[in-house]
């Protein structure tokens, strides 16, 4: 496979973890009672996002390499999941 194709995959694990972690963390101005004028309350208080962007970035590391491992060391690929639905021939 080319490093591009590895790239892409990569940029999309990526972004799927990056929605994942967002979340976590994270104290509404509600939660605080710290509500400042002209937000909403469900608005963050603090967001640290170099961190987030650090763990995004590790994870997709650990999920990246796991594939990598799976698809470029040991040769596994889709074809080699049993299939659900049966053949009709």
């Amino acid at each position: 496979m080319p490093w591009y194709s590895y790239f892409a995959i990569y940029f999309i694990v990526w972004w799927l973890v990056l929605f994942a972690v967002l979340p976590f963390g994270v104290r509404s101005q509600h939660e605080v009672d710290e509500i400042a004028p002209g937000t909403e309350h469900g608005a963050p208080t603090q967001f640290s996002f170099w961190r987030k962007m650090l763990v995004t970035t590790l994870v997709s590391l650990i999920v990246f390499g796991i594939y990598f491992v799976v698809t470029a060391v040991f040769g596994y690929t889709f074809d080699d999941i049993p299939a659900i639905v049966p053949k009709f021939d």
